[in-house]
């Protein structure tokens, strides 16, 4: 029997990551898309701890992935609610965390999906997610961003990867830091330039651009205040625009 490759340099495995995924979430629907059931912390304060306290000796970062964030709730219930906009084309999902908006773009009828996250344990869960709703779900694990900071860059500026073959690009909740905002909206600006739908969601946090992008939707995200500052999290989806 063939033995799981540790996980980034340090002795846990892909099974370690399953086992700690199981044992410390719940199979729960989003409320903004009950249409869909995740692998979700109850609570955040526990499985944050737990990861710091057990897992902060292999270099893992926080579990992102164990919450249903605004941004992507909203940009979820979206594709759902708009499956024209989908049907029978392939979608990459930027920071998918749980692999909520991927899923949702498979629900609305995908032909074919990819979730990508630097961190295995949210890759992992991508997969028991994917599971869960009996959705096919490819996943990437490279570092799309990394060297993406210069929005003025040219297009060949930084690799973008398997992003270049697809027809839609998603990216949620990942504006809470100035570098990896600017990341980010070089890589949108990137994929617009080439023809490709560039959808976001956000609830305008500290680093979004929002002269770079046209609201499309908007949504009333039912959030917890551990996480957030609020228990309904006006949220919108925006599309990339020059």
């Amino acid at each position: 029997m063939a033995r799981d490759k540790p996980i980034s340099g340090s002795t846990l495995s892909p099974r370690d990551a399953k086992r700690f995924i199981e044992a410390n979430t719940r199979l729960l629907a989003p409320p903004l898309v009950p249409e869909l059931r995740l692998h979700l912390a109850e609570e955040s304060l526990p499985i944050w701890q737990k990861t710091e306290d057990e897992l902060e000796a292999v270099g893992l970062p926080p579990p992102y992935w164990a919450f249903a964030w605004a941004g992507g709730q909203a940009l979820a219930r979206y594709l759902i609610d708009t499956p024209d906009l989908v049907k029978g084309r392939s979608i990459f999902d930027i920071g998918a965390g749980s692999g909520l908006v991927a899923l949702a773009a498979g629900r609305a009828g995908a032909r074919r999906i990819i979730a990508n996250d630097i961190d295995p344990f949210a890759r992992q869960a991508c997969r028991l997610n994917a599971t869960a709703n009996a959705l096919d779900l490819e996943v990437c694990a490279n570092d799309l961003l990394s060297g993406a900071h210069d929005t003025n860059a040219e297009s060949d500026a930084f690799d973008p990867g398997p992003a270049d073959a697809v027809d839609i690009v998603t990216l949620a909740d990942v504006f809470y830091e100035e570098h990896l905002a600017h990341a980010a909206t070089a890589f949108a600006a990137h994929h617009h330039r080439r023809g490709a739908a560039v959808l976001i969601g956000d609830p305008c946090r500290s680093y979004f651009p929002v002269k770079q992008f046209k609201k499309i939707a908007e949504f009333q995200v039912p959030v917890t205040r551990e996480l957030e500052d609020s228990e309904i999290k006006s949220t919108a989806v925006w599309r990339f625009q020059e």
